[in-house]
């Protein structure tokens, strides 16, 4: 093994890097015509686009069209040695296929073009020769030659994957913008991630209700409070009047102010040491919009209220945490 010291060994990592950034550069000249016309064959596609592919240029052609299904154009990959043994079904009169291929002559790609051409379907071919079978075939050719690999044999598929990769997704954030695809929409098709928690969660999806929420009158003590917060956790409780309308909140740091002035928490009633009014939200807000809310106002809990003001339940910061939010 040859050896190598650390520097040798950055000065490695650089040139890859460089060698795939000047392949990523070079295809700001081939965002041409066909290119266009590749976004309007899949802007017009009334099923879905098929992305199939071998090898690296599988796992590329993979990407690709996950990227497209969460971008807003349904897609999917097949892999193109399953496609001849019965994966081809998949495919519709309805569908674009887009092949991937450096060379443009991948055996499995070829073999399923016969089928592609009989079913009268579309097809975007991405391939490193304009020259190639596959882009002579093809209804639109996207060219994604590069001057060479990365890899200093110039064998391992590295700037040819990339430059593929990169004109996937100039496909797919073109027929974004071109859909009008927003956040929201985003968010319906990733409910899983951050984003999808921070678009779609409600206060009424984390929020506490019913005998969770502890809540006492105004005439209570403080002790009795304190019982009441204890045993639900909440660092807080609810004053209400006798119609459940919120009046105010008790928390742990109007606890620690009444204790600072010497009052008795055994005497002191809730309506003399409470916050009111205090910051109320109601249940058909955002969770984001209600932590944005707390972080405004530097506070650690609400009540939600209806539309009557009157008590439907109550949320705090470790809920918001809890629901992944944060």
């Amino acid at each position: 093994m040859m050896e190598l010291h650390d520097q040798n060994l950055k000065a490695l990592g650089v040139a890859v890097i460089k060698a795939e950034a000047l392949a990523v550069s070079a295809l700001e000249e081939k965002i041409n015509d066909d290119f266009v016309k590749a976004c309007h064959l899949m802007l017009d596609c009334k099923g879905r686009v098929v992305v199939t592919g071998m090898g690296k240029s599988g796992h590329i052609a993979g990407k690709i069209a996950a990227t497209l299904a969460s971008t807003g154009t349904p897609a999917f990959y097949v892999h193109s040695g399953e496609a001849s043994h019965g994966d081809l079904g998949m495919i519709t009169q309805h569908d674009v296929v887009l092949g991937l291929s450096n060379s443009g002559e991948t055996g499995e790609v070829l073999t399923i073009l016969p089928i592609i051409k009989r079913l009268d379907v579309p097809f975007i071919a991405m391939t490193g020769n304009p020259q190639s079978t596959l882009a002579r075939f093809a209804t639109v050719h996207l060219d994604v030659s590069v001057e060479q690999e990365a890899c200093p044999l110039g064998l391992a598929p590295t700037s040819s994957t990339t430059a593929a990769l990169v004109m996937g997704d100039a496909l797919a954030v073109s027929l974004l913008e071109a859909k009008g695809f927003t956040r929201d929409d985003f968010a319906l098709s990733h409910p899983g991630g951050s984003l999808g928690k921070r678009l779609l969660l409600m206060v009424s999806d984390v929020m506490h209700s019913g005998a969770n929420v502890p809540s006492m009158l105004g005439t209570a003590t403080v002790s009795d409070a304190l019982l009441e917060m204890t045993e639900n956790s909440l660092g807080m409780t609810a004053v209400v009047d006798q119609d459940n309308h919120v009046i105010g909140i008790f928390t742990d740091g109007d606890l620690r102010r009444m204790l600072e002035k010497n009052l008795d928490i055994h005497t002191a009633k809730l309506s003399e040491v409470m916050t009111s009014p205090c910051t109320v939200i109601t249940e058909d807000l955002l969770a984001a919009e209600a932590m944005a809310i707390m972080q405004q106002k530097k506070i650690n809990a609400f009540l939600i209220v209806d539309r009557d003001n009157k008590l439907s339940g109550a949320l705090n910061m470790h809920d918001l945490i809890r629901a992944g939010i944060v």
